[in-house]
Protein backbone atom coordinates (compact mmCIF):
# COMPACT_ATOMS: atom_id res chain seq x y z
CA UNK A 1 0.00 0.00 0.00
CA UNK A 2 3.32 2.29 0.59
CA UNK A 3 4.58 1.57 -2.58
CA UNK A 4 1.41 2.27 -4.29
CA UNK A 5 0.94 5.99 -2.77
CA UNK A 6 4.94 6.60 -3.12
CA UNK A 7 4.55 5.76 -6.89
CA UNK A 8 1.65 7.83 -7.44
CA UNK A 9 2.95 10.70 -5.91
CA UNK A 10 6.00 10.72 -7.97
CA UNK A 11 4.37 10.28 -11.59
CA UNK A 12 2.42 13.54 -10.12
CA UNK A 13 5.08 15.55 -9.79
CA UNK A 14 6.53 14.41 -12.96
CA UNK A 15 3.33 15.38 -14.83
CA UNK A 16 3.47 19.04 -13.11
CA UNK A 17 7.33 19.52 -13.82
CA UNK A 18 6.99 18.58 -17.37
CA UNK A 19 3.83 20.15 -18.23
CA UNK A 20 5.82 23.74 -16.56
CA UNK A 21 8.71 22.84 -19.04
CA UNK A 22 6.77 22.71 -21.72
CA UNK A 23 4.82 25.90 -21.23
CA UNK A 24 8.82 27.52 -20.71
CA UNK A 25 10.35 26.44 -23.54
CA UNK A 26 7.01 27.65 -25.63
CA UNK A 27 7.22 31.01 -24.22
CA UNK A 28 11.32 31.37 -24.30
CA UNK A 29 12.42 28.63 -27.33
CA UNK A 30 15.58 30.18 -27.57
CA UNK A 31 16.20 29.06 -24.01
CA UNK A 32 16.12 25.46 -24.88
CA UNK A 33 18.94 23.23 -24.88
CA UNK A 34 21.43 22.51 -27.93
CA UNK A 35 20.84 18.76 -27.39
CA UNK A 36 17.05 18.94 -27.15
CA UNK A 37 15.31 17.84 -29.89
CA UNK A 38 13.36 19.94 -32.28
CA UNK A 39 11.88 20.42 -36.25
CA UNK A 40 12.18 23.82 -36.42
CA UNK A 41 15.41 24.44 -39.05
CA UNK A 42 18.52 25.89 -37.91
CA UNK A 43 19.20 29.68 -37.19
CA UNK A 44 22.19 31.36 -39.63
CA UNK A 45 24.56 33.27 -37.75
CA UNK A 46 24.44 36.80 -39.88
CA UNK A 47 27.45 37.75 -37.68
CA UNK A 48 29.58 35.17 -39.05
CA UNK A 49 28.49 35.72 -42.27
CA UNK A 50 29.06 39.27 -42.07
CA UNK A 51 32.56 38.66 -41.50
CA UNK A 52 33.15 36.17 -44.20
CA UNK A 53 32.29 38.97 -46.65
CA UNK A 54 34.52 41.60 -45.09
CA UNK A 55 37.46 38.86 -45.35
CA UNK A 56 36.47 38.56 -48.72
CA UNK A 57 36.62 42.21 -49.74
CA UNK A 58 39.31 43.17 -47.56
CA UNK A 59 41.15 40.26 -46.65
CA UNK A 60 41.76 39.31 -50.21
CA UNK A 61 44.74 41.19 -51.05
CA UNK A 62 43.30 43.10 -53.73
CA UNK A 63 42.53 46.18 -51.68
CA UNK A 64 44.54 48.65 -51.11
CA UNK A 65 43.48 51.62 -48.60
CA UNK A 66 46.12 53.86 -50.02
CA UNK A 67 44.40 54.28 -53.52
CA UNK A 68 41.26 56.28 -53.79
CA UNK A 69 38.18 54.79 -55.11
CA UNK A 70 37.33 55.64 -59.03
CA UNK A 71 34.61 57.70 -60.01
CA UNK A 72 31.05 55.48 -60.25
CA UNK A 73 29.53 58.77 -61.15
CA UNK A 74 29.70 58.98 -64.98
CA UNK A 75 27.73 62.48 -65.57
CA UNK A 76 30.21 63.96 -63.61
CA UNK A 77 32.98 65.51 -65.90
CA UNK A 78 36.26 63.98 -64.14
CA UNK A 79 37.82 61.45 -62.14
CA UNK A 80 37.16 62.67 -58.47
CA UNK A 81 35.53 61.31 -55.81
CA UNK A 82 32.52 62.81 -54.46
CA UNK A 83 32.29 62.79 -50.85
CA UNK A 84 28.61 63.90 -48.95
CA UNK A 85 28.81 66.00 -45.85
CA UNK A 86 26.21 66.04 -43.24
CA UNK A 87 26.68 67.24 -39.71
CA UNK A 88 24.46 67.08 -36.37
CA UNK A 89 24.81 69.89 -33.59
CA UNK A 90 24.02 68.20 -30.52
CA UNK A 91 25.05 70.79 -28.36
CA UNK A 92 27.48 74.05 -28.02
CA UNK A 93 29.03 74.33 -24.69
CA UNK A 94 30.18 78.08 -24.54
CA UNK A 95 30.91 80.76 -26.88
CA UNK A 96 33.93 83.00 -24.93
CA UNK A 97 34.10 86.72 -25.94
CA UNK A 98 37.90 87.59 -24.91
CA UNK A 99 39.76 84.41 -26.60
CA UNK A 100 37.14 84.45 -29.52
CA UNK A 101 35.93 80.85 -29.95
CA UNK A 102 33.54 78.25 -29.48
CA UNK A 103 32.97 75.02 -28.44
CA UNK A 104 30.58 72.39 -30.25
CA UNK A 105 29.36 68.89 -29.52
CA UNK A 106 28.75 67.32 -33.18
CA UNK A 107 28.40 64.04 -35.19
CA UNK A 108 29.85 63.85 -38.44
CA UNK A 109 29.35 61.93 -41.21
CA UNK A 110 30.61 61.66 -44.91
CA UNK A 111 29.49 59.50 -47.69
CA UNK A 112 31.24 58.27 -50.77
CA UNK A 113 31.06 55.27 -52.91
CA UNK A 114 33.77 52.59 -53.11
CA UNK A 115 33.51 50.15 -55.95
CA UNK A 116 36.09 48.26 -54.38
CA UNK A 117 33.85 47.15 -51.68
CA UNK A 118 30.48 46.08 -54.18
CA UNK A 119 29.03 42.28 -52.64
CA UNK A 120 26.02 42.53 -54.48
CA UNK A 121 27.01 39.55 -56.50
CA UNK A 122 27.42 37.77 -53.32
CA UNK A 123 23.69 36.41 -53.16
CA UNK A 124 23.33 37.98 -49.83
CA UNK A 125 20.66 39.53 -48.08
CA UNK A 126 22.41 41.90 -46.01
CA UNK A 127 21.81 45.80 -45.78
CA UNK A 128 25.01 46.73 -44.53
CA UNK A 129 28.37 45.62 -42.87
CA UNK A 130 30.07 47.23 -39.89
CA UNK A 131 33.25 48.36 -39.81
CA UNK A 132 34.61 49.70 -36.43
CA UNK A 133 38.11 49.94 -37.33
CA UNK A 134 39.18 52.99 -39.81
CA UNK A 135 42.34 52.02 -40.97
CA UNK A 136 40.92 49.15 -43.09
CA UNK A 137 39.30 51.05 -45.76
CA UNK A 138 40.31 54.22 -48.03
CA UNK A 139 39.12 57.60 -45.98
CA UNK A 140 39.27 60.95 -47.12
CA UNK A 141 41.64 63.50 -45.50
CA UNK A 142 39.21 66.02 -44.58
CA UNK A 143 39.93 68.67 -41.29
CA UNK A 144 38.61 71.23 -40.06
CA UNK A 145 40.17 74.34 -41.03
CA UNK A 146 39.76 76.66 -37.80
CA UNK A 147 40.15 73.90 -35.25
CA UNK A 148 42.26 74.81 -32.26
CA UNK A 149 41.37 71.69 -29.93
CA UNK A 150 39.43 68.35 -30.02
CA UNK A 151 39.00 64.91 -29.26
CA UNK A 152 37.04 61.75 -30.01
CA UNK A 153 34.84 60.22 -27.49
CA UNK A 154 35.39 56.63 -26.50
CA UNK A 155 33.66 56.28 -23.12
CA UNK A 156 32.63 53.27 -23.27
CA UNK A 157 33.92 52.45 -26.52
CA UNK A 158 34.87 54.16 -29.32
CA UNK A 159 32.13 56.05 -30.44
CA UNK A 160 32.70 55.63 -34.13
CA UNK A 161 31.27 53.29 -37.18
CA UNK A 162 31.92 52.68 -40.60
CA UNK A 163 29.11 51.04 -43.06
CA UNK A 164 29.70 49.44 -45.94
CA UNK A 165 26.56 48.93 -48.19
CA UNK A 166 25.88 46.36 -51.13
CA UNK A 167 26.57 48.67 -53.97
CA UNK A 168 30.19 50.13 -52.29
CA UNK A 169 28.46 53.07 -50.53
CA UNK A 170 30.54 53.86 -47.46
CA UNK A 171 29.27 55.72 -44.27
CA UNK A 172 31.75 57.37 -41.91
CA UNK A 173 29.78 58.54 -38.47
CA UNK A 174 31.85 59.41 -35.89
CA UNK A 175 31.17 62.47 -32.35
CA UNK A 176 33.62 65.05 -31.48
CA UNK A 177 34.30 67.21 -29.52
CA UNK A 178 35.91 70.56 -30.72
CA UNK A 179 37.22 74.29 -29.99
CA UNK A 180 36.96 76.85 -32.75
CA UNK A 181 37.91 80.00 -33.84
CA UNK A 182 35.23 82.54 -34.12
CA UNK A 183 36.49 85.99 -35.43
CA UNK A 184 33.93 88.57 -34.00
CA UNK A 185 33.38 92.06 -34.44
CA UNK A 186 32.19 93.72 -30.76
CA UNK A 187 31.25 97.05 -32.19
CA UNK A 188 28.05 96.75 -31.01
CA UNK A 189 28.57 94.86 -28.02
CA UNK A 190 26.10 93.93 -26.18
CA UNK A 191 23.91 94.96 -28.80
CA UNK A 192 25.87 92.55 -31.64
CA UNK A 193 24.30 89.69 -33.45
CA UNK A 194 28.07 87.22 -34.26
CA UNK A 195 28.27 84.65 -36.94
CA UNK A 196 31.00 81.61 -36.32
CA UNK A 197 32.08 79.45 -39.17
CA UNK A 198 33.08 75.87 -39.20
CA UNK A 199 35.28 75.11 -41.95
CA UNK A 200 35.97 71.61 -43.28
CA UNK A 201 38.63 71.04 -46.09
CA UNK A 202 40.63 68.70 -47.56
CA UNK A 203 44.46 68.61 -46.57
CA UNK A 204 45.72 66.68 -49.65
CA UNK A 205 43.51 66.06 -52.58
CA UNK A 206 42.77 68.57 -54.89
CA UNK A 207 39.58 69.25 -56.31
CA UNK A 208 40.89 66.96 -59.47
CA UNK A 209 40.87 64.15 -57.10
CA UNK A 210 38.11 64.88 -54.11
CA UNK A 211 35.38 66.91 -54.12
CA UNK A 212 32.91 67.63 -50.86
CA UNK A 213 29.67 68.20 -51.20
CA UNK A 214 26.65 69.23 -48.70
CA UNK A 215 24.43 66.23 -48.57
CA UNK A 216 20.61 67.61 -50.60
CA UNK A 217 18.00 67.11 -48.09
CA UNK A 218 19.03 68.07 -44.62
CA UNK A 219 22.86 68.94 -44.80
CA UNK A 220 22.81 69.69 -40.78
CA UNK A 221 20.40 68.94 -38.04
CA UNK A 222 20.52 71.38 -34.92
CA UNK A 223 19.50 69.27 -31.68
CA UNK A 224 15.55 70.53 -30.53
CA UNK A 225 15.93 73.50 -27.39
CA UNK A 226 19.78 73.94 -27.73
CA UNK A 227 20.50 75.89 -24.94
CA UNK A 228 23.22 78.49 -24.62
CA UNK A 229 23.54 81.30 -21.43
CA UNK A 230 23.83 84.28 -23.26
CA UNK A 231 23.19 83.78 -26.97
CA UNK A 232 20.18 82.90 -29.03
CA UNK A 233 20.90 80.31 -31.72
CA UNK A 234 19.36 82.28 -34.42
CA UNK A 235 19.74 80.28 -37.83
CA UNK A 236 22.71 78.05 -39.79
CA UNK A 237 23.79 78.99 -43.63
CA UNK A 238 26.09 76.21 -45.63
CA UNK A 239 28.16 77.53 -48.12
CA UNK A 240 31.12 76.67 -49.68
CA UNK A 241 34.88 77.86 -49.50
CA UNK A 242 36.90 76.15 -51.69
CA UNK A 243 40.67 77.98 -51.77
CA UNK A 244 43.57 78.28 -53.87
CA UNK A 245 46.73 78.01 -53.11
CA UNK A 246 50.44 77.21 -54.44
CA UNK A 247 49.58 73.49 -54.65
CA UNK A 248 46.34 73.35 -56.56
CA UNK A 249 42.95 73.85 -55.44
CA UNK A 250 41.07 72.28 -52.32
CA UNK A 251 37.07 72.05 -51.96
CA UNK A 252 36.11 73.28 -48.93
CA UNK A 253 32.95 73.25 -46.75
CA UNK A 254 31.50 75.86 -44.77
CA UNK A 255 28.99 76.45 -41.80
CA UNK A 256 27.84 79.65 -40.70
CA UNK A 257 25.83 79.80 -37.04
CA UNK A 258 24.05 82.83 -36.19
CA UNK A 259 24.11 83.86 -32.85
CA UNK A 260 21.95 86.79 -31.20
CA UNK A 261 23.68 87.91 -27.86
CA UNK A 262 20.68 88.18 -24.81
CA UNK A 263 20.39 91.53 -24.17
CA UNK A 264 18.40 91.17 -20.54
CA UNK A 265 21.35 90.24 -18.78
CA UNK A 266 23.52 93.11 -19.86
CA UNK A 267 21.19 95.61 -19.22
CA UNK A 268 20.60 93.96 -15.74
CA UNK A 269 24.48 93.51 -15.15
CA UNK A 270 25.86 97.11 -16.89
CA UNK A 271 23.10 99.29 -18.19
CA UNK A 272 20.50 99.90 -15.04
CA UNK A 273 23.65 99.97 -12.23
CA UNK A 274 25.56 102.44 -14.08
CA UNK A 275 22.33 104.65 -14.86
CA UNK A 276 21.51 104.40 -11.64
CA UNK A 277 25.18 105.73 -10.30
CA UNK A 278 24.52 108.75 -12.68
CA UNK A 279 21.37 109.60 -11.05
CA UNK A 280 22.87 109.35 -7.34
CA UNK A 281 25.54 111.35 -8.52
CA UNK A 282 22.86 114.26 -8.98
CA UNK A 283 21.62 114.44 -5.93
CA UNK A 284 24.80 116.57 -4.43
CA UNK A 285 22.53 119.20 -6.76
CA UNK A 286 20.03 118.91 -3.98
CA UNK A 287 22.44 119.07 -0.82
CA UNK A 288 23.14 122.32 0.84
CA UNK A 289 26.10 124.49 -0.53
CA UNK A 290 28.08 124.54 2.25
CA UNK A 291 28.07 121.01 2.85
CA UNK A 292 31.21 120.63 1.62
CA UNK A 293 31.98 116.91 2.98
CA UNK A 294 28.64 115.41 2.16
CA UNK A 295 29.27 116.52 -1.18
CA UNK A 296 32.80 115.53 -1.64
CA UNK A 297 32.29 111.80 -0.53
CA UNK A 298 29.18 111.98 -2.33
CA UNK A 299 31.14 112.73 -6.04
CA UNK A 300 34.34 110.95 -5.42
CA UNK A 301 32.42 107.42 -4.17
CA UNK A 302 30.37 107.68 -7.59
CA UNK A 303 33.00 108.64 -9.86
CA UNK A 304 35.27 105.37 -8.27
CA UNK A 305 32.28 103.24 -8.34
CA UNK A 306 31.62 103.68 -12.14
CA UNK A 307 35.44 103.79 -12.82
CA UNK A 308 35.58 100.15 -11.13
CA UNK A 309 32.68 99.42 -12.92
CA UNK A 310 33.57 100.74 -16.59
CA UNK A 311 36.71 98.50 -15.35
CA UNK A 312 34.80 95.41 -14.60
CA UNK A 313 33.38 95.31 -17.67
CA UNK A 314 36.32 95.68 -20.02
CA UNK A 315 37.99 93.03 -17.87
CA UNK A 316 36.04 90.59 -19.82
CA UNK A 317 36.35 91.52 -23.42
CA UNK A 318 39.47 91.39 -25.40
CA UNK A 319 41.79 94.68 -25.88
CA UNK A 320 40.31 95.65 -29.45
CA UNK A 321 41.44 98.59 -31.40
CA UNK A 322 37.82 100.17 -32.44
CA UNK A 323 34.72 101.62 -29.76
CA UNK A 324 32.31 99.43 -28.46
CA UNK A 325 28.53 100.62 -28.39
CA UNK A 326 29.09 99.60 -23.94
CA UNK A 327 32.36 101.96 -24.72
CA UNK A 328 30.14 104.52 -25.57
CA UNK A 329 27.45 104.21 -22.81
CA UNK A 330 30.10 103.36 -19.35
CA UNK A 331 32.71 106.79 -21.25
CA UNK A 332 29.09 108.91 -21.12
CA UNK A 333 28.11 107.90 -17.59
CA UNK A 334 31.32 108.58 -16.48
CA UNK A 335 31.36 111.57 -17.97
CA UNK A 336 28.57 112.72 -16.13
CA UNK A 337 29.60 111.30 -13.13
CA UNK A 338 32.72 113.08 -13.52
CA UNK A 339 30.73 116.84 -14.63
CA UNK A 340 28.72 116.42 -10.92
CA UNK A 341 31.79 116.39 -9.77
CA UNK A 342 32.98 119.50 -11.62
CA UNK A 343 29.84 121.01 -10.72
CA UNK A 344 30.49 121.26 -7.25
CA UNK A 345 33.58 122.81 -7.65
CA UNK A 346 32.13 125.53 -9.76
CA UNK A 347 29.44 125.81 -7.21
CA UNK A 348 32.25 125.88 -4.53
CA UNK A 349 34.26 128.45 -6.40
CA UNK A 350 30.94 130.86 -7.04
CA UNK A 351 30.20 130.51 -3.19
CA UNK A 352 33.68 132.29 -2.14
CA UNK A 353 33.43 134.38 -4.65
CA UNK A 354 29.79 135.64 -3.21
CA UNK A 355 31.26 135.57 -0.46
CA UNK A 356 33.94 137.46 -0.53
CA UNK A 357 32.10 139.94 -2.63
CA UNK A 358 29.30 140.30 0.06
CA UNK A 359 32.81 141.03 2.48
CA UNK A 360 34.08 143.73 0.20
CA UNK A 361 30.42 144.96 -0.01
CA UNK A 362 29.95 145.51 3.30
CA UNK A 363 33.72 146.86 3.88
CA UNK A 364 33.07 149.31 0.91
CA UNK A 365 29.66 150.32 2.82
CA UNK A 366 31.80 150.79 6.17
CA UNK A 367 33.88 153.16 4.46
CA UNK A 368 31.29 155.25 2.53
CA UNK A 369 29.62 155.82 5.56
CA UNK A 370 32.51 157.10 7.55
CA UNK A 371 34.00 159.31 4.48
CA UNK A 372 30.11 160.78 4.63
CA UNK A 373 30.05 161.03 8.58
CA UNK A 374 33.20 163.03 7.98
CA UNK A 375 32.21 164.97 5.04
CA UNK A 376 28.82 165.98 7.23
CA UNK A 377 31.53 167.02 10.07
CA UNK A 378 33.65 169.41 8.29
CA UNK A 379 31.14 171.22 6.35
CA UNK A 380 29.28 171.77 9.89
CA UNK A 381 26.06 169.71 8.74
CA UNK A 382 24.06 168.23 11.85
CA UNK A 383 24.71 164.05 11.61
CA UNK A 384 21.08 163.55 11.63
CA UNK A 385 20.82 165.46 8.09
CA UNK A 386 19.16 163.90 5.07
CA UNK A 387 21.75 161.27 3.64
CA UNK A 388 21.72 160.64 0.07
CA UNK A 389 19.97 157.53 -1.22
CA UNK A 390 23.60 156.86 -2.80
CA UNK A 391 26.30 157.72 -0.96
CA UNK A 392 29.54 158.48 -2.39
CA UNK A 393 32.75 155.63 -2.36
CA UNK A 394 36.46 156.60 -2.37
CA UNK A 395 38.28 156.88 -5.89
CA UNK A 396 41.85 157.62 -5.70
CA UNK A 397 43.50 159.00 -2.81
CA UNK A 398 42.11 159.10 0.35
CA UNK A 399 41.09 162.78 0.64
CA UNK A 400 39.43 162.92 -2.82
CA UNK A 401 36.13 162.47 -3.00
CA UNK A 402 34.11 161.44 -6.09
CA UNK A 403 30.29 161.36 -7.46
CA UNK A 404 29.24 157.86 -7.66
CA UNK A 405 27.96 156.12 -11.23
CA UNK A 406 24.76 154.19 -10.97
CA UNK A 407 24.52 151.16 -13.60
CA UNK A 408 20.91 149.99 -13.18
CA UNK A 409 19.90 146.49 -13.94
CA UNK A 410 17.36 145.44 -16.62
CA UNK A 411 14.16 143.67 -15.45
CA UNK A 412 14.42 140.37 -16.14
CA UNK A 413 12.80 139.62 -20.23
CA UNK A 414 11.78 136.11 -20.00
CA UNK A 415 10.39 133.28 -17.50
CA UNK A 416 13.31 131.85 -16.99
CA UNK A 417 15.20 134.98 -15.90
CA UNK A 418 12.15 136.01 -13.94
CA UNK A 419 12.22 132.55 -12.27
CA UNK A 420 16.18 132.12 -11.96
CA UNK A 421 16.30 136.15 -10.12
CA UNK A 422 14.73 134.26 -7.22
CA UNK A 423 18.01 133.03 -6.09
CA UNK A 424 20.19 135.82 -4.88
CA UNK A 425 23.81 133.90 -5.19
CA UNK A 426 25.41 132.25 -7.98
CA UNK A 427 25.99 129.53 -6.04
CA UNK A 428 22.46 128.90 -5.73
CA UNK A 429 21.92 129.81 -9.53
CA UNK A 430 24.22 127.28 -10.81
CA UNK A 431 22.95 124.54 -9.04
CA UNK A 432 19.21 124.97 -9.82
CA UNK A 433 20.66 125.06 -13.50
CA UNK A 434 22.65 121.64 -13.01
CA UNK A 435 19.63 119.92 -11.70
CA UNK A 436 17.81 120.45 -14.87
CA UNK A 437 20.18 120.07 -16.90
CA UNK A 438 21.82 116.96 -15.98
CA UNK A 439 18.90 115.09 -16.44
CA UNK A 440 17.82 116.80 -19.73
CA UNK A 441 20.72 116.26 -21.26
CA UNK A 442 21.43 112.64 -20.37
CA UNK A 443 17.37 111.62 -21.31
CA UNK A 444 18.54 112.95 -24.54
CA UNK A 445 21.60 110.73 -24.80
CA UNK A 446 19.43 108.00 -23.77
CA UNK A 447 17.34 108.26 -27.20
CA UNK A 448 20.27 109.08 -29.46
CA UNK A 449 21.68 106.09 -27.48
CA UNK A 450 19.06 103.63 -27.66
CA UNK A 451 17.73 104.85 -31.60
CA UNK A 452 21.05 104.15 -33.31
CA UNK A 453 21.71 100.68 -31.64
CA UNK A 454 18.37 99.10 -31.34
CA UNK A 455 17.42 100.33 -34.85
CA UNK A 456 19.97 99.08 -36.80
CA UNK A 457 20.74 97.09 -39.91
CA UNK A 458 21.32 93.62 -38.54
CA UNK A 459 22.65 92.36 -41.81
CA UNK A 460 25.52 94.97 -41.73
CA UNK A 461 27.62 93.33 -39.41
CA UNK A 462 26.37 89.74 -40.61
Amino acid sequence: METTVTGGVVLLVFFVVSGAASQYSRQYPHWNSPHSPTTEPPLVNHRTREKKLLDEILGNGTYDRKIRPSSVNKEQKGDFTTVVINIMIRSINKIDDYHMEYSVHMTFREQWNDDRLNYTNKGDRINYLTLTETDKIWMPDLFFKNEKTGHFHDIILPNRYIRIYPNGDVLYSIRISMTLSCPMNLKLYPLDTQVCRLLMASYGWTTDDLLFLWEDNEPIQVTKNLYLPRFTFEHFVPAYCNSKTNTGEYSCLQVNLIFKREFSYYLIQYYIPCCMLVIVSWVSFWLDQYAVPARVALGVTTLLTMSTQTAGINQSLPPVSYTKAIDVWTGVCLTFVFGALLEFALVNYASRSDFQRKKQRRHWEMESQAAYDASVMENGFPAFAMRPLVPPFRDGGPAHLRSCEVHLQGAPTNCFQTWLAKFSTRSKRIDVIARITFPLVFALFNVAYWSAYLFRDDEMQI
